[in-house]
Order: C-alpha cells, then structure tokens, then sequence
C-alpha cells in the first residue's frame, strides 16, 4: 500500500471490525461529469455503479531508425496502439448504451526522436452501467486489440500484443429503500427551495460513472448516493469547484434523507 511505503499506516488495519454494525450508508460527492451542470439540474439521485474493468495492454514489435527503414519494414508497435486506441473508441460508441473505452496511461521505448518504437504499454479502461454489453465490450475489444497487432500490409510489418487484466468491479445497485429516501429529500429541498424549472423539480435518477466509499460500503448495509454538480464537470483538477449553494442543497438533501430512512427502520 501507498500510505505503507510513506510510514504512514497507522496502527489499525483497514478492515479492522469495531463491532458496531453500520445501519445505513448515504454519500454525498459532486458528480465529477458534465450532466447536472450541463441540464442546470441541482441535485443527483444515484441509484448505483457502473461496472469497469482495467487492462494493461503491451504492444512488443521491433525498434529501428526512422531515416533508414521503409514503412513496409517496420514493425511499429505505437502504430498499432494508435489503431487500436481509435478502435475500440469506436466499438464503445457502436454499443451504445453507456458504454465507453479509454486509454489513460501510455508509454512508448526506446523513447527516441530517431527510433521506431519497438514496445510501447498502455492502459485500457472499459465501464458501462449494463454488464451484458460490458462483456460484448470487453469481447469485440480484445478482438481488435490482437487484430491491430496482427495487421500486415504495406503499411507495416505485425507485432505481438499481450494483455492483462487488473482489476474489475461489477454493477452496483444501491438499496431502493434508501434511494427513495433521497428521492423524497430532493424533492423536498428543491421544491421548499423554489428550484423548479417550467414545473419540473431540478433533479434526476442517475448512475455513477466513478466508483465510491458507497460500493464497498453498499456490500455491508443498504446505500444511497447524492450528487451535486460540479463546474464545467471537471475533478481531480485544480479547477474542480462546486458552488457553496449546491453544497449546502446538497447537505441539506443528505440530512434530510437520513432522517427519513432512519424513520423507516422504527
């Protein structure tokens, strides 16, 4: 672990149990997309979690020297990346419903302005909220993944691909109980708020594109999620910012979500 390797563990384990049961769960985050902010919603009903799965893709060709080789001689292992990275962008988009492909992380060696690039590395993310289409994804992308190394022709000579899976994470549906509860809060919030537009309250049922604390949390005790928008969708960023009126609304939607769910429960 990372807070290990800094000193910095600590002297109790993550998973340490300290024998009180957690009733419930509700989060409250900004939406870290464009959606609510694009619609000039205010607040987020997240009903769960898409699914995602990570990859490490490696492309091994040949290294040579640019001035000296002719196209049809080079086994260029960053241009099949690029055709597979154009690829499966496109395979999402073909399956709709959702589902995207990205490439986070890529790197190329030797890592000269002389050299074809002989191996290069790369990352692959694939999500989406249906894990039926997920898989037909993750299918058609491996396809295309060997078919890019694979490829022959005037252009270039083929490579070798291999790919590792990383890390998965399955759909999560959040307990109904407890996502009405935030229904009902919004409603109120919004409504007492005057947040209203052409008689619709500013709010939507949504899913979560990003995991959260909620997917482990919804496998101990029933969870929701509140969502608030954040400016022009952006986080993780030094421009990440959310305005202090969302985030009282969205408090407010939290306290009160809380309160009713705890009602439920007698």
């Amino acid at each position: 672990m990372g807070v290990g390797r800094a000193g910095e563990a600590g002297v109790v384990e993550a998973s340490w149990d300290t024998g009180v049961k957690m009733a419930a769960h509700f989060e409250l985050h900004i939406e870290q997309g464009p959606h609510l902010v694009g619609a000039g919603e205010k607040i987020g009903v997240v009903e769960g979690v898409q699914a995602y799965r990570w990859y490490e893709v490696e492309f091994h060709g040949r290294d040579c020297h640019t001035g000296t080789t002719s196209f049809p001689h080079r086994a260029d292992a960053l241009l099949a990346a690029a055709e597979a990275i154009v690829d499966i962008r496109a395979l999402a988009e073909e399956l709709g419903n959702g589902a995207l492909a990205s490439v986070g992380i890529i790197e190329a060696k030797p890592g000269s302005v002389n050299t074809v690039p002989g191996f290069v590395s790369m990352s692959l993310d694939l999500r989406c909220p249906d894990e039926k289409i997920l898989d037909e994804l993750e299918k058609r992308v491996m396809e295309s993944l060997r078919s890019a190394a694979a490829h022959s022709g005037a252009g270039r000579r083929p490579v070798q691909t291999s790919i590792k899976e990383t890390f998965r994470s399955g759909a999560v549906r959040f307990q109904r109980e407890a996502v009405d509860c935030v229904e009902a809060a919004a409603r109120n919030v919004l409504e007492s708020a005057g947040a209203s537009q052409g008689g619709k309250t500013l709010m939507r049922r949504m899913s979560s594109g990003a995991g959260h604390d909620s997917v482990f949390a919804s496998k101990r005790c029933p969870t929701a999620m509140i969502f608030v928008p954040c400016k022009d969708g952006v986080s993780h960023h030094p421009e990440e910012w959310c305005e202090k009126e969302d985030c009282a609304m969205g408090a407010s939607v939290l306290i009160q979500a809380l309160l009713r769910y705890d009602r439920t429960r007698g």
